[in-house]
């Protein structure tokens, strides 16, 4: 008994992937681009692979210091989401944030 229901969970996968579809997804179009500025391909490296420019866009604009808000942000994306963002990159996407937006 313990063999034939060992069997059967064996088998599962087998039936499962067999009638797995591959799904595909149409994204949608961009609706903002990066703004120009020094540093810009370092931002578009490290920021696109995770999001869009749409998503800088829509981070709070009214902070008193803009320079340390782009900092904690890139730091959460670090720490917090992993991002994988070389040490000597982050100055530079904090200077490019704090100009640009």
């Amino acid at each position: 008994m313990k063999q034939m229901l060992l069997s059967a969970i064996a088998i599962i996968p087998l039936v499962v992937a067999v009638h797995a579809a591959p799904i595909s997804y149409k994204l949608p179009e961009e609706t903002a681009a990066f703004k120009p500025g020094p540093n810009l391909d370092v931002v578009q490296n490290n920021c696109t692979g995770c999001h869009s420019a749409d998503y800088i866009q829509t981070q709070p604009r009214s902070v008193k210091s803009k320079k340390d808000f782009w900092q904690a942000e890139v730091t959460k994306m670090i720490k917090t989401y992993g991002a994988p963002i070389d040490d000597g990159d982050v100055g530079k996407i904090v200077d490019y944030l704090a100009a640009t937006y």
